[in-house]
């Protein structure tokens, strides 16, 4: 004798399936809603500047350390790699903020684990994701 399982108000197998894809499609749009509201908007008065002042936190050993880089530059921290493609602050107002485009590699992994821009007044918008390592902007300024 075969006894068919009937699932009760919709809590079979098959639903839970349907509400996970809903639950991940829902994600990678709120990740593409995000990733588009942290680009610079290039009517935003801005300077270009030279130098970049950064901070990187190693959350294994509880250490920090200041990293100081020129646009074009290429920096290690640790196990990672740090190239600086740009930096820009606000016109009559350099201290006010500071974007900075990174390029973020931990020197063990192929892919890059950040790509883009960084924001000193707000850290956590665009942030790096690594399990030990944390960097963020501090400035950028043309010395």
């Amino acid at each position: 004798m075969k006894i068919k399982r009937k699932s009760v108000n919709g809590t079979g197998a098959g639903s839970w399936v349907r509400l996970v894809s809903l639950v991940g499609g829902l994600l990678v749009a709120v990740q593409a809603v995000a990733a588009q509201s942290v680009q610079i908007d290039n009517d935003q008065d801005t300077v270009e500047a030279r130098y970049l002042h950064l901070r990187g936190l190693d959350t294994l050993n509880g250490t920090t350390r200041d990293l100081d880089l020129e646009v074009g530059q290429t920096i290690r921290y640790g196990y990672l790699e740090i190239a600086a493609e740009a930096c820009r602050v606000p016109r009559g107002d350099p201290a006010a903020d500071a974007y900075a485009f990174l390029r973020i590699r931990d020197l063990r992994e192929e892919a890059p684990r950040f790509s883009g821009w960084m924001f000193a007044s707000s850290p956590a918008v665009s942030a790096l994701d690594h399990p030990r390592y944390d960097v963020w902007v501090l400035s950028c300024n043309n010395r």
